[in-house]
């Protein structure tokens, strides 16, 4: 974008008044700007301190309720609450595991209570069956050893 043009007034006491107008707000560009990132900064903060307390509800409703509890956090929002971790239990041999939210190959949008019927067994799964797993909570790290790692 080309820069504004101001014509140059005739006087001298107008081009003074001018020069000093453009130098105050070429000072507040600055300032602003200054103040923008610091807005920002706070409010993305803010936000992940929500994703956070977001996560730490669900996982308090599952433990007291069971079962995937609707509406959860999505992927992305667990991911940048710090609990990209997913521990889940199999339905039929009921040995634990946890899944990386970071590396799943799902939309980031997508609900954690909607990957229970996404994710299987993989011990299971070797000997033929495919049980569904059942979700247990959201980490901050990895508790469990994964098997498949």
């Amino acid at each position: 974008m080309a820069p504004k043009h101001h014509p140059t007034p005739l006087s001298g006491g107008d081009r003074k008044a001018l020069a000093k107008e453009l130098g105050r707000a070429r000072a507040m560009t600055t300032i602003l700007a200054a103040q923008s990132s610091e807005v920002r900064a706070k409010g993305e903060a803010l936000i992940k301190q929500a994703d956070r307390l977001l996560c730490e509800s669900w996982n308090e409703r599952m433990w007291a309720d069971g079962g995937p509890i609707d509406p959860s956090p999505s992927v992305d929002q667990a991911i940048n609450g710090a609990h990209a971790w997913l521990e889940i239990e199999c339905s039929r041999c009921k040995a634990r595991r946890v899944v990386n939210l970071a590396t799943l190959r799902h939309a980031p949008t997508t609900f954690v209570h909607d990957l229970a019927s996404r994710l299987r067994c993989s011990a299971c799964a070797k000997a033929g069956r495919r049980p569904p797993a059942t979700l247990l909570q959201l980490s901050q790290r990895a508790r469990h050893p994964d098997p498949d790692a």
